[in-house]
Order: C-alpha cells, then sequence, then structure tokens
C-alpha cells in the first residue's frame, strides 16, 4: 500500500495481516491502526502517532520508521521529478538542492563507512526500484547509452537527440543513464517528440549557450529548466543516474528519475529493463562497461532471448575502442549473434532495431 486510499479500503476489512504499508503519512488514521489487526505486518516509513506505534508494535507488525534528517527519503513509492531533485536551485544554487544534498551526505557517509548508513542506502535503492518497475509496467522500453562529455551545440548532441525523438515517435519509452551529454540529448529527444521540428530546432539553439554542466551547474540546469517553461508539454522518459558518479547532475529532460546510490545497481536495472534493445552511442569506459554488461546477459540468455544491441559509430567502436571485433567473437556461433548490429549514423537505429527484433 502507498496511498491513504488502499489504507483505508484494506482497513475496512479489519486486518493488515501480513501487509505491507509504504511511505504513506498514517498520522491522522491513529483509531484504526488502534482496532485492526497488524500482525506480521510491515510500515516502511510511515509517520504515526506515538499511541498508534506503540499499539502496531505490540500488535507483532515490524516498523521501518522515518529517519529525521536525511535530504532523502530512503522509503520512496515513485521515482524522482526533475523538480525534486532541482528544488531550490533557483534561489539558493545547485549546492543547496536535493540531489546536491544528497550526494555530500552518500560522500561523508561512505567515508565513514558508517553501516547504518549503508542499510538505508540499500532500502532506497531498493524502493526506487520496485517504484520503477510499477512506473514501467508492460512498456516497451529502448535504452540509450554514451558518455557524458558529449556537449550541446554539437552535430553529435543534436544528432542523440534525434534518435530519441525517433524512438519516442515510434512507440518506444526511452531510458538512459539520466546525466549529461548523449544521455540528457537523448532524453530531450524523446521531450521533443510531443513537438514539432520546429520547435526541436529553436530548443537546441537554446541549449547550445550552456554546452556542459562544468564550469557551472546552475547555469547549464537553468538553461534546460528555461526550455522546459518555453514548451512546458513534453514527451515523458526515464533517466537512472547515480549519486556514485554525484559530480555529474542527472539532466533535467527525464520525467522520471530513478536515481541510485549502488553504481552496480543502477547500471544492471537499466540494461535488464531494456526491453526493446539498448542503443550504444560513442563514450569511454562507462558505455564500454555498459555494452559487456549487455552482452554477458544476452551471452548468458541471463534474461531469456537476446536483447538487441545496435552500436552507433563504426569508427568509435572499431578504431577508438575496438569493442565491437571482440563483441562479435563473443557472439559468434551463439543466439546473440542475431541481435547486435553496428551502424554508421543514428539516423540508421530505428530501421536497425526493427530489423533486430522481427
Amino acid at each position: 500500500m502507498e496511498t491513504l486510499e488502499e489504507f483505508d479500503a484494506v482497513a475496512l476489512g479489519g486486518s493488515f495481516a501480513d501487509c505491507r504499508v509504504r511511505a504513506v503519512d498514517l498520522t491522522s488514521r491513529t483509531f484504526a491502526l488502534l482496532v485492526t489487526d497488524t500482525s506480521q505486518a510491515v510500515f516502511l516509513g510511515c509517520p504515526m502517532e506515538p499511541q498508534a506505534l506503540a499499539q502496531v508494535r505490540a500488535g507483532g507488525a515490524l516498523v521501518f520508521p522515518p529517519v529525521p534528517g536525511l535530504p532523502f527519503d530512503p522509503y520512496r513509492a515513485a521515482p524522482y521529478r526533475p523538480e525534486e531533485l532541482y528544488a531550490g536551485v533557483a534561489e539558493s544554487g545547485y549546492g543547496a538542492t536535493p540531489d546536491a544534498l544528497t550526494y555530500d551526505w552518500w560522500l561523508r557517509t561512505a567515508a565513514e563507512r558508517d553501516v547504518f548508513a549503508s542499510m538505508l542506502r540499500s532500502i532506497h535503492d531498493d524502493a526506487v526500484s520496485d517504484a520503477l518497475d510499477e512506473q514501467l509496467g508492460g512498456e516497451q522500453v529502448v535504452g540509450v547509452l554514451g558518455g557524458h562529455a558529449m556537449e550541446r551545440g554539437t552535430p553529435a548532441y543534436a544528432g542523440a537527440a534525434r534518435l530519441g525523438r525517433a524512438l519516442a515517435t515510434a512507440g518506444l519509452t526511452v531510458a538512459t543513464g539520466g546525466g549529461p551529454g548523449a544521455m540528457e540529448a537523448a532524453n530531450f529527444g524523446a521531450y521533443a517528440a510531443a513537438y514539432d521540428d520546429v520547435m526541436l530546432g529553436k530548443a537546441l539553439d537554446v541549449l547550445a549557450g550552456t554546452p556542459s554542466f562544468a564550469p557551472s551547474v546552475d547555469a547549464w540546469a537553468s538553461t534546460a529548466f528555461e526550455v522546459r517553461e518555453r514548451w512546458p508539454d513534453g514527451g515523458p522518459s526515464y533517466g537512472l543516474p547515480t549519486w556514485f558518479y554525484g559530480h555529474e547532475p542527472p539532466n533535467p529532460f527525464a520525467a522520471h528519475i530513478a536515481k541510485f546510490f549502488a553504481n552496480a545497481t543502477r547500471e544492471d536495472g537499466l540494461l535488464t529493463r531494456c526491453t526493446a534493445g539498448a542503443v550504444f552511442l560513442p563514450g569511454a569506459a562507462g558505455t564500454v562497461q555498459e555494452v559487456f554488461d549487455a552482452a554477458t546477459a544476452n551471452y548468458y540468455g541471463s534474461h531469456g532471448d537476446p536483447a538487441p544491441m545496435v552500436l552507433v559509430d563504426h569508427a568509435h567502436w572499431t578504431a577508438e575502442l575496438p569493442v565491437w571485433p571482440l563483441l562479435q567473437a563473443l557472439a559468434d556461433g551463439r543466439p546473440m549473434s542475431a541481435r547486435i548490429t553496428l551502424v554508421d549514423s543514428v539516423d540508421e537505429v530505428p530501421a536497425a532495431l526493427a530489423r533486430l527484433s522481427a
């Protein structure tokens, strides 16, 4: 249960036995908690009045109480929204936002090796994973992965934006690593799918005024929110960033942001959910890791039939970082060999995905 409406409906039956209640403010439901069976129930981050809390515990429930003083909710029941993570950026700067404060908390507690903080990080990541699955439902998700260094105003950024727009227009749900660069471009493209080509060009021109999140995250984020204000009804997409790379801020164009503390959980979670395949734009070590995370699952059939993998930019993946020959060698003689391809341009990606999915 994640809403008061769900709580009230169950309360009418007279028992919360074996129920799970997450992130619901129950301070107004004291009477129901006092008179209803709560044996073997679990309450995760649900504020209660002291009398109700004592009764629930005495009745055999397990209670994970809210933790005061945290810049995040470890029991949250939904992915983040950009407005949440960037709250206060216009007034006080990025350093005062929940996103930056959570990164600071992560750095401090990780350095202290605080076991309680480690437990809270794990609970948070599990809650976000569960919320993400509920949000996605049965959507056909295609991942767009690539480097964070790709700057706004470049042909590569515009190409990645066109790709995100084309995939969203085709009815696919775009998911990225949620950060800057190629990730932002793809999320922005999905956002722009609700508008015409004129909007896409004008918005790209606005974004080009602040090419990178360095040296100023404030300016970079403000430019993105300026685009969102001028064109407020953009299309949805997903971003899965991580506070492990907290120096890379999340991009504001993903409508739903599942941000994790553990990078391994984030990467596996992103690739596992890419049911319609994954597209790999040029990147460095992080993108190479993602290529072979996906390849390993396809090689062993960990998630059933192999998912399509499309690598973009022949020169990058054969000469600069010769990933493609190794990927071909791994796939040789296996079902995944029919699900991988290398193309030169983002414009070839939609057709390549359709071919590999046939």
